[in-house]
């Protein structure tokens, strides 16, 4: 599949297509998929400090999320192995079952351990559910694309998991500061673990292995285990992926790469702003799930219709202009000591945007895989859109607590979300180049058909 701009559909057309049993397996897939990843991030970084750690022992501990960013790694022995047992399910559905059990195991290790347990055993814990729960995100997105039978429906599915994924996001950001308020932390954590099954039941009853349709690129269809098999598997993807995109294949890494760059710089810190600046659990809990909820839905929405509408190129430039936004209106929730009608208000600009962003860089991510690499090739590009901000937000707790040495916590608070919304500059000067060369090859191709014509 390449980028470009995908036919129009008619409404009917997809409300047609929203009735296929694939719809309701990928938004509870993308349920499973989004459950673990604030668990073993931003909301165990609340948990966190509210039992007394550090702001830096925070950031550091956050760093167990590049599993999610080093997933290309292993992402070939999922491409071209079955599991054992497991694997008379099929190949993709057959690993999804055991990376949701695995996360299930972790999260309620997690909750007998408990970080007064000790940050060690905690944290191992932790890392082992990320493991688990970034190689559920290669199977699952691989489903997605070679489910797909064309790039509309391709578009469809990714809306789908995106609402799936921020409805798990809702579960482990809002709701479970309700209940923990109300039951304790590690209670929370245990129910976490049971709604893994959510996943595992949608792998197990309602998703279909995928046919793959199109040629798919494999040397020789040699094993894995033989050099030219490995080769392939390893270093097969990449080549594909060059070779596919050509000379801009490096500009769309970096874009990739930077895209979301103040969301992950910023997420670390979330939760124990809150934390210092007096904003109560139960209230922000309530304000996700209402206006977060709601501007977050029609954040993904608006960018699923923009991308079947006006193409992947231009919703993803539309993402980047609107990502960084959310990080500005933190700042404004900092520079009025936690007001609740801002707090309200930043929420809803938070969630709209952040919605619409991600779904815009999913979707892009999407097309630019080819079917027999698409999980290496995908959890490529994934890993590339998260590993430098992944690695740059584990110093995120060092930075305010250095800004708040000369500017008080609260104002050291606001200046680093100011700026990491800056940081976001340079992934939207690389969209509106992508755009242009989107512009220029439609023009060129137009241009062509007409002096055949």
């Amino acid at each position: 599949m390449s980028a470009g701009t995908p036919h129009k559909r008619s409404f009917g057309d997809v409300l047609r297509a929203l009735r296929q049993p694939k719809v309701l397996a990928i938004l509870l897939l993308g349920f499973s998929s989004g459950l673990p990843l604030y668990l073993v991030g931003n909301t165990m970084g609340y948990w966190m400090r509210e039992g007394g750690s550090d702001l830096s022992a925070i950031g550091f501990l956050s760093w167990v999320g590049l599993a999610y960013s080093l997933k290309f790694l292993w992402a070939p022995l999922i491409d071209k192995t079955n599991v054992p047992l497991l694997g008379r399910l099929g190949h993709r559905r057959g690993w999804m079952v055991l990376s949701q059990m695995v996360v299930a195991v972790g999260l309620a290790g997690m909750a007998i351990v408990k970080p007064e347990g000790g940050l060690v055993a905690f944290g191992v814990l932790a890392l082992g559910a990320a493991f688990a729960s970034a190689t559920q995100d290669i199977v699952i997105d691989a489903w997605r694309i070679e489910i797909a039978q064309d790039a509309e429906e391709l578009g469809l599915l990714t809306s789908g998991v995106q609402f799936g994924y921020r409805g798990a996001l809702l579960v482990t950001d809002a709701l479970i500061l309700i209940l923990a308020a109300h039951v304790g932390w590690a209670p929370s954590y245990g129910v976490m673990a049971l709604l893994m099954g959510v996943g595992m039941l949608a792998a197990l009853l309602l998703a279909r292995e995928p046919t793959v349709r199109s040629k798919q690129p494999v040397v020789g269809g040699a094993s894995l285990w033989t050099v030219s098999g490995l080769f392939d598997a390893v270093l097969g993807p990449f080549v594909a992926f060059f070779r596919t995109h050509g000379r801009w294949a490096l500009l769309m890494l970096a874009a990739i790469s930077l895209y979301r760059l103040p969301d992950f710089v910023m997420g670390p810190m979330n939760n124990p702003f809150y934390a210092d600046v007096g904003i109560d659990k139960v209230f922000v809990g309530e304000v996700r799930a209402s206006v977060g909820l709601v501007a977050t839905l029609l954040g993904i929405a608006a960018a699923g219709l923009g991308a079947v509408r006006f193409g992947f190129v231009p919703t993803l430039l539309a993402g980047a202009i609107l990502g960084p936004g959310s990080n500005v209106a933190f700042t404004w929730v900092a520079w009025t000591h936690g007001d609740p009608t801002v707090y309200v208000t930043a929420m809803a600009i938070d969630g709209f945007s952040t919605g619409f962003a991600g779904a815009a860089l999913v979707t892009y991510m999407s097309s630019l895989t080819s079917i027999g690499y698409t999980a290496t090739q995908y959890a490529l590009l994934s890993s590339f859109y998260a590993l430098l901000g992944k690695m740059l937000k584990g110093f995120s707790g060092v930075v305010v607590e250095q800004l708040a040495v000369g500017h008080g916590l609260i104002e050291g608070y606001a200046l680093f979300f100011l700026g990491t919304a800056l940081a976001g500059l340079p992934a939207l000067l690389m969209c509106l180049w992508l755009a242009q060369r989107m512009r220029v090859e439609n023009l060129a191709r137009q241009s062509a058909v007409t002096q055949a014509g």
